[in-house]
């Protein structure tokens, strides 16, 4: 019995040849890495419904009269409002470069994050490129003067930058 145990662990070993030579993954780039994709999953199916629900936002809110009607006594209230209007207009104006951006950089992260699973040191700066360009392309195309691009701005650029921390703490494991 035990030679057949013997034999069946040595066949094992024959198959798995190829997996001693390879430099064994780390876990924190494993699980940022793994993190990125459910990340890019996520982000694609937003970019997608972020274009379809623009143009349905809009003519909503067209139709309403809200832009026009909504004023207040309160002048920074109408900034506010008048920040909001603009935005809505302009995320609608702007919705399909923004989503072929916002999925581009949803590519590059992709990509980036594949080429530092396989411990390659190009997929970071890969990954840095896809992170930065919705946030450059969301300030281009939207801005961030009204109060909620300027939210919108914090919260993508703080968690981009997380991420952007967070594999560069890895680097060290990454070679070519």
């Amino acid at each position: 019995m035990t030679d057949l145990n013997q034999n069946l662990n040595q066949a094992k070993d024959a198959l798995n040849l190829e997996d001693k030579d390879m430099k064994k993954l780390p876990q924190g780039l494993n699980v940022l890495t793994i993190l990125t994709y459910i990340g890019c999953a996520l982000g694609a199916i937003s970019a997608i419904w972020n274009y379809i629900s623009a143009a349905a936002a809009y003519k909503l809110y067209e139709a309403s009269g809200v832009m026009d009607t909504l004023k207040t006594e309160n002048s920074q209230l109408n900034s506010v409002l008048a920040g909001a209007n603009e935005m809505v207009k302009k995320a609608y104006d702007n919705r399909l470069m923004i989503m072929l951006s916002a999925l581009v950089g949803i590519a590059l992260c992709f990509y980036g994050a594949m080429q530092m699973r396989n411990l390659k040191k190009q997929g970071y700066l890969i990954y840095v490129v896809g992170e930065i360009l919705p946030i450059v392309s969301f300030a281009v195309f939207i801005g961030f003067g009204g109060l909620f691009g300027g939210i919108a701005m914090i919260f993508s650029t703080l968690i981009a930058a997380v991420f952007i921390i967070l594999y560069t703490l890895q680097r060290k494991h990454l070679v070519n």
